[in-house]
């Protein structure tokens, strides 16, 4: 639902009113960096011209998102902040790889426009323009301080200004709170739940396209728990760099000027890009499915479904997650996670229970699940490698019948001419025309398709001849061999992609040697280091799942290796262990991006700090490789491939920054501190009264004081006074030209802290006294019986 204009004049939707949906949520979280990134750099519409216009689309998304949720209680979002080192080193990877793709796309751009300049070929002027470097879409920058400044007015504004914004709660938890955006937004609800205050049947809303939210979702055990996000619409046709033409990559770019296609043809391409549409997706739903899927008969021991959900949950982590490299032999789109749930099913009773319980992991029962997938690997990877030849043959047989012309020589016309199905002209209902004169029609159409053979026969010989393919005298006069090729392109049976160099051969015996000798450099009998890589990875689970129901077990800990083991190595787990160094703290901002950055990316950095990733005398030059090697790991694309970068080593690097410290200018210190969320809430609300009690009392920075969770939707936690406090009556001043000041605010804003409980705490990994189930989606086996004459109908929607 959008605004609309009336004598060009914007009327604001009410979001007051009862949400179109027919679902009334409490509380949306927004995984602000989903928001981010594709408003600074969208791909299907011209990215902004500065930051300024950014941040005015990030405002629209927010506000775009409000009108169809419309919360009723919260409004938290989340911006990713200092992460783990677990998912420093996937940021780190990714960022490398940005900037390495970056560097060779320009040089192929270059080489490509002095090649079509060389052969007389047009292109359109360079656009010079500033770069837009996302990389700075890191915490420590410039551009996330400015952001947080941003969202704070933008809060204020519609707080101030907006109905349905009047009597809900608004936390921001900005870049520099650390800890990813999706778990602070976790961690937040787990701690919620476990308040005596806390109502069981919140309606949540969470905002974000990672595959991970469904996960996250489903440890909460909320009942009623949605998730948002935009409907993912593939093939999406990109414009060439080059020409800025459709239907060809740089590498193809022949530099041809674009054809006019009437009067008004300079506005063919530039369509009016569609608004983007969302989805909801109901994890109750999902739920219902996963329960179908995973209930078993004849236990021995009692079903229950949260804790095979959170089985579920924990195996999808052996396929790959962001901090763990997946294991061989599990592949998505292969039906990983379909095997895995049968092997469960399979060793389940012999485990005398589940694997998982509220975040922490029995290694006793997945030693049982990895006994059984190791001895399926080797099918496994000769099943691979037959389905991929089995693929690799039909797409050649595809290009052969292309490439010889086993297709119509030319499309009929007139009477024979195909129809779309009930779009005849000639008949009132639909039907195609009548055939008159058959014999003469089909005389005309074989004299027709000779015509246009013995043109295409003597396009080819023309097209040979120039390329110097043929020469006078040549015994090639077969008719199959000039068939028809497309222009500019000579037929050939090597016409396929060449095969990726693979030097593991999972498929052929001896697979196992060859992995470490290539993969670790070492030897598949080296048995000490193996173990050394299981106990890693096992050691990595159990961070992983402990991530998700407990929150960040240590700050420190990270996967040291580039490649998984194999199943069949997990032997002795039960005795691996499983507990992590405690009192942990992350990086401060302008640390992890002396961590994650490229040395190209050094600019969003202090001079000196930036020195020591250029300086060939820097004792850290080493962590900021100019080039790196990707290995494809059997993969098709590089983007599929692993980084073989180097692991950054925390004492070296800290020991490095210790001698440049001192040069941080101070707003650098600023940006280098570790911050705190914010809690906004209006006039209208409740609490109002009470934090502007506090700032009239004048209380001291530093005490905390608890909130009182009736007043605020039953959110419970502790807030301090602000130095710079947003209150009532205040002037905001609007940091984007363009934008107006809020001359008579109407909100209060707060430092914010969620509920704290001691180091040993367990958070319950369970549906709560009081939840009320929705209704169920799925057919019931016994509906029939139970409702005799009527028709089951699936519900729709909400």
């Amino acid at each position: 639902m959008q605004p609309r204009k009336v004598n060009d004049v914007t009327v604001p939707v009410d979001t007051t009113k009862p949400n179109p949906n027919d679902v009334e949520f409490d509380n949306l979280y927004l995984d602000m960096n989903g928001i981010i990134h594709p408003c600074t750099h969208p791909e299907d519409k011209p990215a902004p011209k500065n930051e300024d216009e950014m941040m005015v689309a990030i405002f629209e998304y927010i506000d775009r998102l409000i009108r169809i949720v419309r919360p009723r209680r919260l409004l938290y979002m989340a911006i990713d902040g200092v992460a783990p080192r677990a998912k420093m080193n996937q940021q780190r990877s990714r960022r490398f790889r940005a900037s390495k793709e970056s560097v060779e796309l320009a040089e192929e751009k270059e080489k490509m426009r002095e090649q079509i300049f060389s052969k007389g070929g047009y292109l359109p002027p360079a656009e010079i323009k500033e770069r837009f470097d996302h990389n700075c879409i890191t915490p420590g920058t410039e551009f996330m301080a400015n952001l947080a400044k941003c969202l704070r007015y933008y809060i204020a504004d519609r707080l101030t200004n907006d109905p349905g914004w009047e009597k809900i709660s608004v936390i921001l938890s900005d870049a520099s709170a650390p800890g990813e955006g999706e778990h602070k937004i976790m961690d937040f609800i787990r701690r919620q739940r476990a308040q005596p205050d806390h109502d069981p049947n919140t309606h949540h809303c969470l905002c974000g396209a990672d595959a991970d939210l469904i996960m996250l979702g489903l440890a909460t055990h909320e009942p009623h728990f949605t998730i948002i996000r935009e409907e993912f619409k593939p093939n999406k046709p990109r414009p060439c760099p080059l020409c800025n033409q459709l239907g060809h990559l740089v590498k193809d770019c022949e530099g041809l000027p674009r054809e006019k296609k009437g009067e008004h043809d300079q506005f063919a391409d530039d369509l009016p890009p569609a608004e983007q549409e969302f989805i909801f997706l109901r994890l109750c739903i999902l739920r219902e499915y996963l329960e179908r899927e995973l209930t078993m008969a004849s236990l021995p021991f009692e079903f229950d479904l949260e804790r095979s959900i959170d089985d579920w949950v924990f195996m999808c982590f052996f396929v790959g997650n962001d901090f763990l490299p997946h294991l061989p032999s599990l592949e998505i789109r292969e039906g990983a996670i379909d095997r895995l749930i049968t092997i469960y099913k399979s060793v389940v009773h012999r485990t005398s229970g589940y694997m998982t319980d509220n975040g922490f992991v029995n290694l006793n029962r997945v030693q049982l699940i990895m006994e059984s997938l190791g001895q399926m690997e080797d099918a496994i990877f000769k099943k691979r490698r037959t389905d991929e030849l089995d693929f690799r043959r039909r797409q050649k047989d595809r290009n052969k019948r292309q490439r010889t012309g086993d297709r119509p020589a030319f499309t009929p016309g007139g009477q024979f001419s195909p129809h779309a199905l009930g779009r005849g002209r000639d008949s009132l209902y639909g039907n195609p025309p009548a055939i008159h004169n058959p014999r003469q029609a089909a005389y005309e159409m074989r004299k027709q398709s000779m015509e246009s053979q013995n043109q295409s026969a003597a396009q080819a010989l023309r097209s040979s001849l120039r390329d110097g393919q043929l020469s006078y005298g040549s015994a090639n006069t077969s008719g199959g061999s000039l068939g028809s090729p497309s222009p500019g392109k000579r037929p050939s049976e090597n016409d396929d992609e060449p095969e990726p160099e693979d030097n593991v051969r999972l498929w052929e015996d001896g697979w196992k040697e060859r992995y470490y000798r290539n993969k670790f450099d070492v030897s598949s009998g080296d048995s000490e280091f193996k173990y050394g890589v299981v106990q890693a990875y096992v050691h990595g689970l159990c961070w992983v799942l402990r991530y998700y129901y407990q929150g960040c077990p240590s700050w420190k800990w990270f996967y040291p290796y580039h490649y998984a083991p194999f199943a069949s190595d997990f032997l002795n787990v039960e005795t691996m262990p499983s507990d992590f160094e405690k009192g942990t703290h992350p990086f401060n901002p302008l640390e992890q991006l002396m961590g994650v950055f490229p040395a190209a990316s050094g600019n969003f950095l202090p001079p000196t700090w930036r020195k020591l990733m250029s300086d060939p005398e820097s004792p850290i030059i080493d962590f900021y490789p100019v080039d790196f090697g990707i290995d494809l790991n059997g993969k098709k694309f590089a983007w599929q491939g692993v980084a073989l970068l180097p692991f950054v080593d925390e004492e070296r690097l800290r020991a490095a920054l210790e001698k440049v410290y001192p040069d941080l200018e101070p707003h650098e210190v600023l940006r280098n501190s570790i911050g705190s969320d914010m809690l906004f809430v209006g006039e209208p609300h409740p609490l109002c009264d009470f934090l502007l009690g506090l700032y009239e009392c004048g209380s001291s920075d530093d005490e905390a004081v608890e909130l009182t969770p009736k007043l605020c939707d039953g959110i419970a936690g502790t807030v301090k006074l602000d130095e710079a406090p947003m209150v009532p009556n205040k002037v905001i001043k609007t940091p984007i030209p363009g934008l107006e000041d809020i001359l008579k605010n109407k909100c209060v804003g707060i430092l914010y802290k969620d509920p704290q409980y001691p180091e040993d705490y367990v958070f319950k990994a369970a549906v709560l006294a009081g939840a009320k189930i929705p209704q169920r989606v799925l057919k019931a086996g016994n509906w029939e019986e139970q409702n005799s004459g009527k028709v089951w109908k699936p519900v729709i929607g909400f």
